[in-house]
């Protein structure tokens, strides 16, 4: 694929001055008259940005722009028309043209115009590649999904231990991923045949923990009819995973480490001791260690569970991840509705990649849902119409950082209540238009998304 830019114009005078600016701007570019040219040129290497006149000797740029979609339909078009023009490049656009630029224009507001073609070709690259990454992997890759150093050292540490039998503390943020490690750990081991049995500790009433967790035989207790095979016993052979144990009480605590400790149990009303071969996967928020310190935790237990401490990052210190797992949970949720993949435009990703994500993986597969089905909300609102979420946390950066987000988000609101029309947005900001195009190229703004 050709790393320079193709421009078609017949007329010499323009094709030298639009080269100019393209220059000036440091944007490679090579030239031709004739859409008979580009074409050839296409052919033998697609360029990233196609920019065509409509009046052209021979073919004109709408027969050039249909057969270059047709060879490559990602790649952006911008057309360049008269004043009699407008109206086809308009119905242009809705077959597929980027943008389309008025004679006369401004150099800037051509440059402009094409470095954001440029970001939204590379900006659909970066995509195409991690989807195909994410086709390729196998194995633990294909689960424990990113490319970041942090997620690197995760995997290695699963590779290591998957095919043992040690116990294995899970520590991360709420929606970080905890439970996908304990699947990864039983799914990718010698144990995957067996039961996965898991056991959220905060969701269980310390009144049936016994019962639940060792069992119990008939007339343990009153409405103790049948025998009752617990969690631990039911886990023998497999794995047992024990999700935000850092809220079971302190005297259930003793009973777990006595089991885990001697590896079996003893059901209610029983005095015989059922010998369990388990491993134990727990999962924690908080650190284990310094709730042991404050008499929060049973020091003991905290040492019997963290035999291999696995730390998950938040999605906020991985945000290389975030393209790679949005693609990923697209792909998932069209699958599941029986819709296509919606593409992602240059300006959402760049809010993908700008919001702190406090709900970390399972806020970003949420995301990925509204966005597949075409639904408002949530605090990163990629949906068309509605108004622009927030592009970053509210509360942090400097005072300069939170007026750039604020223009940016009156900018873009501006844009889609005039449905693209620049100069009628600048005319309704107070702006002049050469100062508007300025911010939209700052702020990396594709008027052609709000159109």
């Amino acid at each position: 694929m050709s790393a320079e830019l193709l421009l078609v114009e017949d007329d010499p005078a323009v094709r030298l001055g639009v080269g100019q600016a393209l220059e000036l701007a440091g944007i490679a570019h090579v030239a031709v008259d004739s859409a008979e040219a580009a074409l050839a040129r296409v052919k033998a290497a697609i360029p990233p940005v196609l920019v065509t006149d409509i009046r052209l000797p021979g073919r004109d740029g709408l027969g050039l722009m249909k057969a270059v979609l047709e060879l490559d339909p990602g790649l952006p078009v911008v057309l360049i028309t008269g004043h009699g023009d407008v109206g086809m490049a308009v119905a242009a656009m809705r077959a597929g043209a980027y943008d389309f630029i008025e004679k006369p224009f401004a150099s800037e507001r051509l440059v402009g115009t094409v470095q954001r073609a440029l970001e939204k070709r590379r900006l659909s690259r970066e995509v195409n590649t991690l989807r195909q990454a994410v086709r390729q992997r196998d194995g633990i890759d294909a689960v424990l999904l990113g490319q970041s150093p942090a997620m690197e050292a995760v995997r290695r540490v699963i590779t290591q231990v998957a095919d043992t039998a040690a116990d294995v503390l899970v520590l991360g943020e709420t929606g970080t991923g905890k439970e996908v490690v304990a699947r990864c750990l039983h799914d990718f081991g010698p144990r995957k045949a067996k039961a996965y049995v898991a056991v959220n500790c905060a969701a269980l009433p310390e009144t049936v923990f016994e019962s639940e967790m060792f069992g119990h035989e008939p007339g343990a207790f009153t409405g103790a009819v049948k025998p009752r095979v617990g969690k631990l016993e039911h886990a023998t052979g497999g794995t047992l995973f024990l999700d935000e144990v850092e809220s079971m009480p302190l005297a259930l605590q003793a009973k777990l480490l006595r089991a885990l400790q001697e590896r079996s149990v003893e059901r209610l009303g029983s005095n015989k001791l059922i010998p369990v071969d388990l491993r134990v996967v727990a999962a924690t928020k908080d650190d284990l260690g310094a709730l042991s310190k404050q008499g929060r935790f049973r020091e003991d237990l905290y040492y019997r569970l963290n035999v291999v401490p696995v730390s998950l990052p938040p999605l906020r210190e991985r945000r290389e991840d975030v393209a790679l797992l949005f693609g990923h949970f697209l792909a998932q949720a069209a699958a599941r509705h029986g819709r296509e993949v919606p593409e992602v435009t240059a300006a959402q990703q760049s809010r993908l990649e700008a919001w702190h994500w406090p709900g970390n993986v399972r806020e970003l597969r949420n995301a990925a849902e509204r966005f597949v089905l075409g639904v408002p909300g949530g605090p990163v609102d990629l949906s068309a119409g509605a108004a622009p979420g927030p592009v970053a946390d509210p509360g942090a950066g400097t005072l300069a950082e939170r007026v750039d987000a604020f223009e940016k988000a009156a900018i873009v609101g501006q844009l889609k209540a005039s449905q693209g029309n620049v100069p009628a947005a600048a005319e309704a900001l107070g702006l002049p238009k050469k100062t508007l195009y300025d911010k939209l190229q700052r702020h990396g703004i594709n008027v052609a998304d709000y159109r």
